[in-house]
């Protein structure tokens, strides 16, 4: 099963905001048992396509000095659900960034309608407590990802969209 939940970045601004997109296939696994003949998106992976946004932005505000975790989840509002076919949009901006923790807003974009919205916290561990806890094979943000933000900030500085 695929782990990384976006698609590429569309914008990236350090310290302050990013923008994802993930496009919906079919042939994505969580399809067919989600629901056969109905695919819906999992709202769980949305939410992680948002977290993997905005984890994303707080570690590289930090230039991934620490390990960034999930802490919570303070509030979520789904307005409909996410088919296949469609493309989402990820909006986070940093609402908050602290040297233990940082909070993002994430929002979620339709064919430019607002499809759902989520507030979402971060702890930083430091990378010997991250080891001891974790292990580094539990983070995803020291590959594929990571990737991604560097294709973004080389279309940035070449005022080109992204590839992908």
């Amino acid at each position: 099963m695929r782990w990384i939940w976006i698609d590429r970045f569309l914008e990236f601004e350090s310290g302050k905001s990013a923008k994802a997109v993930k496009n919906l296939s079919t042939a994505e696994d969580h399809f067919r048992d989600h629901f056969p003949g109905y695919p819906v998106m999992p709202a769980a992976l949305i939410i992680e396509g948002l977290a993997q946004t905005g984890g994303i932005l707080v570690g590289e505000a930090n230039q991934f000095r620490e390990k960034v975790v999930l802490a919570k989840i303070a509030k979520t509002r789904f307005e409909r659900e996410m088919f296949a076919g469609e493309q989402l949009i990820y909006q986070v901006e940093i609402l908050m960034m602290r040297p233990e923790a940082a909070s993002v807003l994430g929002k979620v974009f339709v064919g430019g309608v607002q499809t759902a919205e989520a507030e979402i916290f971060f702890a930083h561990l430091d990378q010997a407590r991250s080891k001891q806890m974790f292990g580094d094979h539990n983070f995803v943000f020291s590959g594929e990802l990571k990737y991604l933000l560097g294709l973004a900030k080389v279309a940035s500085q070449t005022g080109k969209d992204s590839p992908g």
